[in-house]
């Protein structure tokens, strides 16, 4: 409700933050409920009447405004401000500055409801003090929808509210685009703020520890992802709490551990990770190309998909390993520390060899299911002769990659068809472009890219249904800044590219 906002204090925005100024004091009413048997009752049909204080986060059957009657038990039903004690009479004692209030009740404000229940000696109406504190507007009624673009480009959109404590707070010239989504990982708030909030940084920071227990620590990212590192780090600033980059999250079933500080991840593709998890079958090979710690990687592999897991950076590389022990998919999942492009031609050269040496399998030792049962005996699956999926989740660069996949498979047509069932692997690769409502403009640029890479033809599908030779189907991922969107390129790797002579 509009009444119950926060004091103005604007003049406070750049000083130490003080947490008593945000007490409130609302003037109300509020029904005695004389019968304590009959709160339940009143609240219906008060809340039915429209009558009853329906505010976020503060109960409306409070205990009696009267500390005697309180003592008892005795209750009360706060109403909304519409509804009011009348006041008739008033003295004044102006040496004392004492004001003495005679109250009675005013009926003209009630529905025929209340005003019934006060003549049956059922209710009582009564003046009623709402009082707010700093812990209760901490919160707010504004939310953002987790997967939208905000104003910190964030990870993981919280649902944390801020903006009544900003409102009072920033001044009026920085109320325009107020701070209220941020990347949560772990137990780190990622800020990527704009120079206009670079002043309030610090009391954004400190609000922000104070309404979520998760939060340990605020930082702020100064550099853009990978502008001095290839491997997709930045630099950053400590706003509150220790600087401790070690993190501990859940995603897609999996435990995942890693130093933030020293390893890329993005909870904001966590619907873009489950949409591709989703694509892959059980027994099916997936070569994930640039795999950071294992997004994609573990949960497929949780669901019995083979994943051949690389990435670049030595760090990621011990992260993932770990994770592929810490959630037992290391007979599914293998860990690679290679470049990108080198990556794609050892996987087929080592899938080849694999098979000519008949070594294409893994073994899945016995289990007991219970203690008193049977021990399953060992399982034999076959490793597929050719990945299902190459997956190039790099975006800034990855589509440079594609080129790999010129004469990758020169003078080896016999593994696919008509000769076998295989068919030619689908790419998944991330990028980045322009936005537009309804993304053509920029499906065609990225097939004229990934042309000129692989020197083919490539043209986008729109319609639903199977992609055809040379077809590319473009995905709208997610908005990275206000003209900026994130896409994947989803096409199979067309003949004349795959067997091509060099």
């Amino acid at each position: 409700m509009s009444l119950f906002r926060p004091p103005m204090m604007r003049s406070a925005a750049n000083s130490i933050l003080d947490r008593s100024l945000f007490s409130r004091v609302f003037a109300a009413a509020a029904a005695r409920v004389l019968d304590s048997k009959d709160i339940s009752r009143y609240r219906n049909e008060l809340s039915k009447t429209r009558e009853i204080l329906k505010l976020d986060r503060f109960p409306n059957i409070r205990p009696d405004p009267d500390p005697e009657v309180a003592a008892q038990g005795g209750k009360c039903v706060v109403l909304n401000p519409q509804v009011k004690p009348e006041v008739k009479g008033k003295e004044r004692n102006e040496m004392k500055r004492v004001k003495r209030l005679k109250e009675t009740t005013d009926p003209t404000t009630w529905s025929p409801v209340l005003a019934e229940a006060v003549n049956a000696n059922k209710l009582k109406v009564l003046s009623y003090d709402v009082k707010l504190d700093y812990d209760y507007w901490s919160y707010s009624t504004y939310s953002i929808y987790k997967n939208s673009q905000s104003f910190f480009g964030n990870e993981r959109l919280s649902y944390l509210k801020l903006v009544d404590i900003m409102t009072s707070i920033l001044p009026e010239d920085a109320q325009g685009e107020i701070p209220v989504g941020f990347a949560i990982v772990g137990h780190i708030a990622h800020l990527n703020l704009r120079d206009e909030y670079l002043s309030y940084k610090n009391l954004i920071a400190e609000v922000l520890v104070d309404k979520n227990p998760q939060i340990r620590t605020v930082i702020n990212k100064i550099q853009d992802v990978g502008e001095e590192s290839e491997f997709r780090t930045f630099k950053y600033e400590v706003l509150a709490g220790l600087d401790d980059m070690k993190v501990e999250l859940s995603e897609g079933g999996c435990n995942f551990k890693f130093d933030y500080s020293k390893v890329y991840w993005n909870s904001r593709l966590q619907t873009e990770h489950k949409r591709l998890i989703d694509a892959f079958n059980p027994g099916e090979l997936v070569v994930d190309v640039m795999a950071g710690i294992g997004p994609f990687a573990l949960p497929a592999g949780k669901k019995k998909v083979f994943v051949w897991a690389n990435d670049l950076n030595p760090e990621c590389y011990k992260c993932l390993a770990e994770g592929i022990v810490r959630n037992k998919v290391n007979h599914f999942v293998r860990p690679f520390n290679k470049d990108g492009r080198e990556f794609i031609q050892h996987s087929v050269y080592e899938l080849t060899q694999l098979a000519s040496k008949n070594k294409n399998f893994v073994s899945l030792p016995q289990r007991q299911r219970s203690r008193h049962g049977p021990v399953s005996t060992m399982q034999i699956i076959p490793l597929p002769t050719v990945p299902s999926h190459f997956v190039m989740n790099l975006p800034a660069i990855a589509i440079e990659f594609c080129d790999s996949f010129s004469g990758l498979y020169s003078g080896q047509d016999q593994l696919f068809d008509p000769y076998t069932t295989n068919i030619l692997p689908m790419v998944h690769v991330h990028c980045f472009s322009t936005k537009s409502k309804d993304d053509v403009k920029e499906s065609f640029e990225i097939c004229n890219r990934l042309s000129e890479v692989m020197k083919t033809v490539l043209r986008p599908r729109f319609e639903a249904g199977d992609l055809q030779e040379g077809e590319v189907r473009v995905w709208n991922v997610r908005d990275v800044a206000p003209k900026k969107r994130m896409f994947c390129a989803e096409f199979r790797i067309p003949r004349e590219v795959a067997f091509r002579v060099s």
